[in-house]
């Protein structure tokens, strides 16, 4: 399941739909990205994520499918929202079911790494003093990524 949306989400009912009455699954393993206070040495305030519609979802689901042929996976959830976002806020969700915790961890792992690192969001921060400031993946992101490869 791939969802970009700008309300919240709620993770209990994440976890549920994930497992939806699967009792094959013996481990889920689930990674939420929240709005933290400072970034790169910057004092964050807010945050707006914009993104292309088609061009996002289509990532997302690429980077689903990946996952699901690279482990026995049951199931995988990767929520992303844009829009405003306000410190603390919840960014991304990303969720995935297995029968044992290795594939669970490493596909978790992999899916936040490459979402981090290349899905085609644009991240604006207000920052110290109020001002806009666009920013990139950042070097350990890209890093996290390139082990993937």
């Amino acid at each position: 399941m791939i969802r970009v949306q700008e309300q919240d989400f709620d993770i209990n009912q994440e976890y549920q739909a994930l497992l939806n009455n699967d009792s094959s699954s013996g481990a889920v393993v689930l990674f939420v990205g929240r709005v933290r206070d400072l970034n790169q040495g910057h004092q964050v305030s807010q945050l707006f994520l914009e993104h292309y519609s088609q061009m996002t979802e289509k990532y997302l689901a690429q980077l689903e499918q990946q996952a699901m042929e690279l482990w026995p996976l049951e199931n995988v959830s990767i929520i992303h929202r844009v829009g405003e976002l306000k410190l603390e806020d919840k960014i991304v969700l990303v969720a995935v079911s297995s029968t044992h915790r290795e594939s669970a961890f490493e596909a978790a792992q992999y899916l936040i790494d490459l979402l981090k690192a290349n899905a085609p969001f644009w991240k604006k921060e207000l920052v110290d003093g109020g001002k806009n400031r666009w920013v990139n993946a950042n070097h350990k992101d890209k890093i996290a990524a390139a082990q993937w490869s």
